[in-house]
């Protein structure tokens, strides 16, 4: 099978290439050169409909990485210029192409904050630009199969991902706890799907080889959740630190973050604490994935040995090289 990822040279694609190389002809289409695996990669923008059309040719499956996806993204116009304007130009060049089969990373965003643990079936309601902006990137999805019904969409809506090389939220969480600075913000009682990116690469060839009709959204997400107390439990047992006493309020923390955003702008530089950050750590963020753990798929890992392998890699027994990789 001849696959070509789009926006592979990240995170999630990196070890998706890794998965998938041994047992398919692959291409990776990019805007930035991969750190690894640059022979697969081919310089293309989804904004850019002639830039990725005869780059589709030759191909049998596309998977969809690419995306804005930071919270403080600027100007706004990117999230939509990327992440919707960017869904058509690979609509169209998959079509001119003959290529039927798409597997499209959208987001948990989409169903906006605070949700009782929805499902595939939740109404969307995103809080924010990048959610917004895949939940317009999925209606065209549903738009375009409805006329081109012999086409095979999947749609993936991860949680939260982290794994080794991972620079996002919780490899910022995991590093303040490491680091003995880490500040505890409200109750801790919220919860927090994660998901550990072995298991969703996994997931993704899954897909491949097994859901190979129709059109099916999956959320997707590592099970049992923790809330923020376990979480925090968990990570300072493995490395061997104090759990911090000291738990600062809700509204002491979003005054800190307000704090922050304010010198970001008058500095005009993106820093780690924001009041957005502050209410996305303070959020529950529960979600269900009963549809993708009942397809037959079983996780190669435990929630809990996707965090251990995580701590060793990055603090227990750290790498030499500096390689890694930016992401919420």
């Amino acid at each position: 099978m001849r696959i070509t990822l789009i926006g592979a040279s990240g995170f999630i694609g990196t070890r998706l290439i890794d998965v998938l190389k041994a047992d398919y002809q692959l291409k990776n289409i990019d805007i930035q050169p991969s750190h690894f695996f640059n022979e697969l990669t081919f310089t293309g923008d989804v904004r850019d409909y002639n830039q990725i059309n005869p780059l589709l040719s030759e191909t049998d499956l596309v998977v969809l990485l690419a995306a804005q996806h930071r919270d403080d993204v600027t100007p706004t116009s990117l999230y939509y210029d990327t992440n919707v304007e960017g869904m058509k130009n690979v609509l169209k060049a998959m079509d001119n192409n003959g290529v039927k089969r798409l597997i499209f990373f959208s987001s948990v965003a989409i169903y906006g904050l605070n949700k009782n643990n929805p499902d595939e079936d939740t109404p969307a309601d995103p809080f924010n630009h990048y959610g917004k902006s895949k939940w317009q990137a999925e209606q065209i999805l549903q738009e375009w199969h409805k006329t081109h019904d012999d086409w095979n969409i999947d749609i993936i809506r991860p949680t939260v991902i982290f794994g080794e090389r991972n620079r996002g939220n919780v490899y910022n969480l995991l590093h303040q706890l490491a680091s003995g600075r880490f500040i505890r913000v409200g109750k801790g009682t919220n919860v927090k799907s994660m998901a550990y990116v072995g298991n969703v690469v996994a997931f993704v060839e899954y897909m491949i080889e097994k859901i190979t009709q129709g059109y099916n959204v999956f959320n997707y997400i590592d099970k049992p959740d923790f809330d923020m107390n376990q979480l925090t439990e968990l990570v300072c047992n493995k490395l061997g630190k104090r759990i911090p006493s000291v738990k600062f309020p809700y509204w002491m923390g979003m005054a800190g973050g307000y704090f922050f955003d304010f010198i970001a702008f008058i500095s005009r530089k993106k820093l780690s604490v924001s009041s957005v950050r502050v209410k996305k750590y303070c959020s529950t963020t529960q979600f269900d994935s009963t549809k993708a753990h009942n397809t037959g798929f079983i996780p190669p890992y435990s929630l809990q040995e996707g965090l251990t392998r995580t701590l060793e890699f990055e603090f227990i027994h750290p790498r030499t090289d500096e390689i890694s990789f930016e992401s919420e």
